[in-house]
């Protein structure tokens, strides 16, 4: 059931249209439609009375400048004037409008992307670095609300105003028109060859922000672990590094986007000089007149000036789509940690079995093989085994944090597949090494993920601890159910953090909680305060404790000895010991 959830390997493994993702970008913004309709209205009313202008400045000119009929000059400029105060409020309006859909389409993109990662798998948080899903949800998403904000309505606007300027110009003389237009087939032809090579430049410049996103994290996450090594070098190395390679590609990408100014530019120069030349020889053979030749520049500039604007937005427009694809690469994915029905339902005493399980990470070795075994109700198992024997991927697998590779695996006789996950979590408690904590009250911390529990007041909680036995570990925290906690750890220890863990745990009385190294950060009476507690849990409760320390696994019903990809019972503690003892001088 694992399958490769790598953003790094399947960017290369499906080739996608830009107008394919264009569509379905453009889905994620099909509630504003009446919207988008409004600013399209607002740009071609602004298109429509910037392109009428030059018409109405070169009849201006030859039919009362040249005659010195100023009244109709006044006449003519108070229009003109009219029409730009018209295009400079239909503008903004659109600017307005832009600006808002572009901010409301960032607010659901950040949120569909971050509801699809919590959709996903432990193994995709395995397989991924933390930072670089950041820069996807941080910069990726910002990068395509520029272009929604700021740019789509300007390349909008400037398709309409080349359009029409060149319809203008065809109209006005069709000979002088088809070879002002030339240049701009040049430009085409550059622009469809040359925008796969600046994509990519782009995509490898967001890509190298994602890495160096990951890199501050991770130094920022060790940071304690630098200082006490004293590899500040090391880190700053590392740093260094991804500092260059972002910087590599920036300069990259830079070039790429800034290449269409340069050529768009001189085209629109080469028009020009062909219009001035071609223009003049019209007029001084008596086809064209002064007034007409002004207002043909004018729309040869009215073509060329959004081309060239076009240059920038279409640099933008690559950085959006390189963009668009990282982001996308997470939509498409989903959980391979589905729910089927169950085909493997038995009658059985057991609470927990394992049929022939095997277990192979992603591009990894086998870690378990063909492993079976059974948990009754009310038991405590202890599962032991030299470090990376497998233990904790076992305790993955009961929890279903993982599936099977090969197998089965059956809770209360019913294939775990086909629970729905609130099913398999209101029975299987987990309480693992290094806890996870939220930034908050330990009030909020034991309650999270317990909707029964949620909304309890404060006395009827207080009532629920002292039965659960739980007052004497909230008695280690100053201020009780509000003391705060931050998931920098400052403020309360690593052991006080487990101790928080364990209160949610046992507060949502699982059928089965399993305790990954739980009692590793805390004393020895505290951990027996802890066992003491576990013995209030409902008689039927099954327990799974993974641990080092024999005082943790003593007083177990039954142990098992994990290593080299096999359980075996281990039978007494004593044989236990033994086990332990012969498979780390084997390892």
């Amino acid at each position: 059931m694992n399958y490769n959830l790598n953003l790094s390997a399947s960017a290369t493994e499906k080739k996608k249209s830009t107008l394919a993702a264009l569509k379905r970008l453009l889905n994620l913004i099909k509630e504003e439609k009446r919207t988008l309709i409004l600013a399209t209205i607002a740009i071609l009313i602004n298109a429509s009375l910037s392109l009428l202008g030059p018409y109405l400045i070169g009849y201006t000119i030859d039919t009362y400048i040249q005659t010195k009929q100023f009244h109709g000059v006044i006449v003519f400029s108070g229009i003109l004037l009219t029409m730009y105060i018209i295009a400079f409020i239909t503008n903004y309006l659109q600017i307005q409008i832009m600006g808002g859909v572009g901010q409301r389409m960032l607010f659901s993109l950040r949120n569909v992307v971050f509801n699809k990662l919590q959709e996903l798998p432990v193994d995709f948080f395995n397989q991924n670095k933390a930072g670089d899903l950041i820069s996807r949800i941080n910069n990726d998403t910002d990068k395509l609300n520029q272009f929604f904000s700021q740019a789509l309505m300007q390349f909008i606007n400037s398709v309409f105003t080349m359009v029409g300027a060149g319809v203008f110009l065809i109209c006005i003389n069709p000979e002088l028109g088809t070879a002002a237009l030339l240049p701009a087939l040049i430009i085409w032809i550059f622009t469809k060859t040359i925008s796969p090579w600046v994509k990519r430049k782009n995509a490898a410049n967001l890509k190298s922000v994602g890495a160096l996103s990951a890199e501050i994290q991770e130094s920022l996450n060790n940071f304690k672990v630098i200082i006490a090594f004293n590899r500040r070098d090391y880190f700053r190395q590392r740093f260094n590094e991804a500092n260059k390679a972002n910087y590599s590609t920036s300069i990259s990408a830079g070039l790429a986007n800034n290449i269409f100014t340069a050529v768009y530019g001189l085209s629109a120069n080469i028009g020009q000089l062909i219009v001035l030349a071609l223009g003049i020889y019209l007029i001084t053979t008596g086809k064209f007149s002064i007034g007409l030749l002004i207002g043909f520049l004018a729309y040869v500039n009215s073509f060329y000036h959004p081309l060239r604007h076009l240059a920038g937005l279409w640099a933008s427009f690559q950085v959006a789509m390189a963009g668009w694809d990282r982001i996308s690469q997470i939509l498409s994915l989903n959980t391979n940690l589905i729910v089927v029905p169950n085909k493997c339902s038995e009658p059985t005493s057991s609470y927990l079995s394992f049929r022939n399980v095997s277990f192979t990470y992603p591009n990894g070795k086998e870690v378990l093989h063909r492993v079976s075994f059974d948990l009754e109700r009310g038991k405590t198992y202890a599962f032991v085994g030299p470090t990376g024997g497998g233990k904790t991927t076992t305790a993955s697998l009961i929890a279903r944090l993982y599936d099977a590779t090969k197998g089965s695996v059956l809770l209360d006789g019913q294939d775990i597949q086909s629970f729905t996950p609130e099913e398999r979590t209101r029975k299987i408690g987990f309480i693992l090494q290094e806890p996870f904590l939220f930034s908050g009250t330990v009030r909020e911390n034991i309650m999270y993920g317990n909707a029964e529990y949620a909304n309890l007041p404060e006395d009827k909680l207080t009532q629920l601890i002292n039965e659960s036995g739980l007052e004497i570990l909230l008695s280690r925290f100053d201020a009780g159910l509000d003391t705060q906690v931050q998931t920098t750890g400052d403020g309360i220890s690593l052991g006080q953090k487990q101790l928080i863990a364990f209160m949610r745990a046992v507060l949502r009385k699982p059928e089965l909680l399993i305790l990954d190294e739980a009692s590793a950060n805390i004393d020895t009476i505290t951990e027996q305060l802890l066992d003491s507690i576990l013995q209030k849990l409902p008689a039927t409760t099954t327990r799974v404790i993974i641990a080092h320390r024999l005082n943790t696994i003593e007083n177990a019903d039954e142990i098992f000895f994990v290593n080299t990809g096999t359980i075996i019972r281990a039978g007494s503690l004593n044989d236990a010991v033994n086990l332990l003892l012969h498979g780390k001088r084997d390892s």
